[in-house]
């Protein structure tokens, strides 16, 4: 099958509306896919901790890998997709994606992990622009609001699915390892078949050598929208990444729970949470999103900070559910009031600086807690963490409720 190159203001081979609704709904389900395999790993972390033998600072280095991987690749090929087209970045994103999993699958030593976590990254990287995008283009009837509503829905959905699949997996199977992560394999190269089938929307921008450049470029139009929305994305971002790396050390240790599924249920809560909220807020304008999200985000934590001063894991995870609505509702209120202006020529690049800023949330601040860990201990890491989020939600707040629609 040919496809003729698009022009940057609409799909040259006019791709049919069957075609166009397929390859929507498998860029919104290669997201919720690849964002399963990034959580997945969390419930294992304590297991591997225990079978290989390391500690905290090692659990946040290898998550850090992966952060650290995604960044770099976002930095360098964020906006590949734009000149060589979604499909082939989506293809070779997705097969290298089923190689991280086999080393998951099979890992025994911190270097297996942390391979597997710098191909996870690198592949993860291309695709999180490469997707968000070709959603974008995609979007049914041209409904630029609905595709920034599942890309900003697919993360925490996904998230959910993988640690909550893995925690339940690590209790009832005898080995998780191979239960977990062969099927993930196969739905990776699965994906990486399916978009073949996929049309081609992408503008195919001549300068793909000098795109593979660390750059960071937001358009002129939502430059000063985004720097005001990035304290909310900074405060959910960072929040998921405690969550992701150090969170079920924090419901074993500290609220004691024994089961691998209440370690996976506290990512779920969070993730979960945050995407069924955001959905139910779907219709209401990004502002009043942002301004819900903030503040959910800093009375969810205040009120996790209180759960854990009592020790008492339901109340922790109710508050999870309160912190998760924050989560989803922050982060797609400020992408629902910028993807509607990105020009077609620059949504790679844009989309790969949001979660540049995202991940670097997401990674940075977790690492750091890891290494406190060993001088502070868990707690008092956690509450110092709680509250440098919850001063960060009431900045983002403040900064949504000044500036009018």
């Amino acid at each position: 099958m040919t496809i003729t190159a698009p022009t940057p203001t609409a799909p040259a081979s006019a791709p049919t509306v069957r075609r166009a609704r397929f390859g929507f709904a498998l860029a919104i389900a290669a997201q919720i896919a690849m964002m399963s395999g990034a959580s997945a790993p969390s419930p294992f972390y304590p297991v591997l901790a225990a079978d290989i033998g390391f500690d905290a600072i090692i659990i946040s280095a290898v998550f850090a890998v992966y952060a650290v991987a995604l960044l770099l690749a976002l930095l360098t090929a964020g906006s590949l997709s734009d000149h060589i087209g979604r499909r082939p970045v989506a293809i070779g994103g997705f097969l290298l994606l089923a190689a991280s999993m086999v080393l998951f699958w099979h890992a025994d030593t911190v270097a297996t992990l942390v391979l597997a976590r710098v191909l996870q990254g690198v592949a993860s990287g291309v695709l999180i622009s490469a997707l968000s995008a070709a959603a974008l283009d995609l979007a049914p009837h041209g409904r630029a609001r609905t595709a920034a509503l599942w890309n900003a829905l697919s993360p925490g959905i996904g998230l959910a699915l993988g640690a909550l699949v893995s925690g339940v997996v690590l209790d009832v199977t005898g080995e998780p390892l191979l239960d977990v992560f062969a099927p993930l394999t196969a739905v990776y190269i699965v994906l990486a078949a399916l978009f073949l089938l996929a049309p081609e929307t992408a503008p195919l921008r001549p300068g793909v050598w000098r795109s593979l450049s660390f750059r960071l470029s937001i358009p002129s139009g939502i430059r000063s929208d985004f720097w005001r929305g990035a304290p909310a994305v900074i405060a959910g971002w960072a929040t998921g990444g405690l969550f992701l790396s150090l969170g079920a050390n924090i419901v074993r240790t500290e609220l004691g729970g024994e089961a691998h599924v209440w370690q996976g249920l506290a990512v779920a809560m969070l993730a979960g949470v945050g995407a069924v909220t955001a959905f139910v807020m779907r219709n209401r304008r990004p502002r009043t999103s942002v301004i819900f999200g903030t503040a959910a985000l800093a009375a969810g934590t205040a009120l996790s900070l209180a759960a854990l001063a009592v020790t008492s894991l339901p109340f922790y995870l109710a508050a999870t559910a309160v912190t998760g609505m924050g989560f989803g509702t922050a982060f797609s209120g400020v992408v629902g009031s910028l993807a509607p202006r990105i020009p077609a020529t620059e949504r790679a690049d844009t989309f790969a600086v949001i979660y540049v800023l995202a991940y670097l949330a997401f990674g940075v601040p977790a690492v750091i807690a890891g290494v406190l860990v060993g001088v502070f201990g868990l707690e008092a890491v956690v509450v110092g963490y709680g509250v440098v989020v919850i001063l960060l939600a009431a900045v983002a707040l403040v900064l949504r409720v000044r500036r009018a629609e």
